[in-house]
């Protein structure tokens, strides 16, 4: 018979992997992404820390750090000695515009600060979005197409990977599509803000599952995406008729001609160069499998 492993034995060859993948800090750890991020980096055996402002809670085995992005002196315990920092945190569908901008770029300006002050070596991996491309775009969106949003939230990210690019820190910039499963409700909402955009329901939209977030951000923190920006989706993009019928609701149909066909399709080509193979490839395997 074999002896079952003395539990410091175990606790001891646990923590000996955590300190040889360093400290990881993610910011907007009790958000949509973030959420579900935390419980597969802890469960990878990856030492985190959660930036949380007030008394939110984060996932077992989190340690959490209180502060505020808007408050530098808050940020040197954050993000001293921290190997890698995953940058999650933002303010998306809000009418106050004002604080969409200071949120996304001051809050990211001074998180730059700070990790280059008491965290200069750190990997920092900062979540964009799709959303940045042109809606009369030619083709799915690239990563070195010219991008000039007009709405506050992706042109605030622009920005923010602007002063991240330029800071001299080991960077990478990922920017994921519409993001969904795990039971975030996110597609549930996807109805009203279709209709209130009055989007043609043959549009196809890029998506990527929170399994695939993490497959993108354990690459990026073995360093495969260093300086680089990262178009993360999965290999279906969907139309928005059959997404929502997923959800549950149904879309008017149209035959009427689909204007700007490739806004909220983004090409993930280099994705895939660099090795990139999201687990659900598609939607509809998320709904096979129960995983919405």
């Amino acid at each position: 018979m074999f002896k079952r492993a003395a539990p410091t034995f175990v606790q001891d060859k646990i923590q000996k992997m955590k300190e040889q993948k360093g400290t990881i800090l993610v910011t907007g750890g009790s958000g949509l992404v973030g959420a579900r991020l935390l419980p597969r980096l802890i469960n990878a055996g990856f030492d985190c820390r959660a930036l949380m402002r007030g008394k939110k809670e984060a996932p077992p085995g989190t340690m959490v750090v209180e502060g505020d992005l808007l408050d530098p002196a808050s940020l040197a315990k954050a993000v001293k000695e921290a190997s890698a920092i995953i940058h999650l945190a933002a303010v998306f569908r809000s009418p106050d515009t004002d604080l969409i901008w200071k949120s996304n770029l001051e809050g990211t300006r001074n998180l730059i600060a700070a990790a280059k002050a008491h965290a200069p070596d750190a990997r920092f991996i900062f979540a964009s979005t799709s959303h940045v491309y042109n809606i009369n775009n030619p083709h799915p969106g690239r990563e070195d197409d010219e991008v000039t949003p007009q709405h506050a939230y992706p042109a605030s990210k622009v920005a923010a990977e602007n002063e991240l690019r330029g800071s001299g820190l080991n960077w990478s910039i990922l920017r994921f599509p519409f993001v969904y499963g795990d039971g975030d409700g996110h597609l549930d909402t996807l109805p009203q803000h279709v209709a209130a955009a009055k989007f043609h329901p043959a549009m196809r939209m890029s998506t990527i599952h929170h399994h695939d977030i993490y497959t993108a951000i354990s690459m990026a923190l073995d360093g495969i995406m260093d300086n680089h920006i990262v178009n993360i989706a999965d290999e279906a993009p969907t139309s928005l008729y059959e997404l929502l019928q997923l959800a549950g609701n149904t879309m008017e149909s149209s035959s009427e001609p689909l204007v700007n066909p490739w806004y909220l399709h983004s090409d993930s080509s280099l994705a895939r160069s660099l090795g990139f193979q999201p687990v659900i490839r598609t939607v509809y395997q998320a709904a096979q499998e129960h995983l919405l």
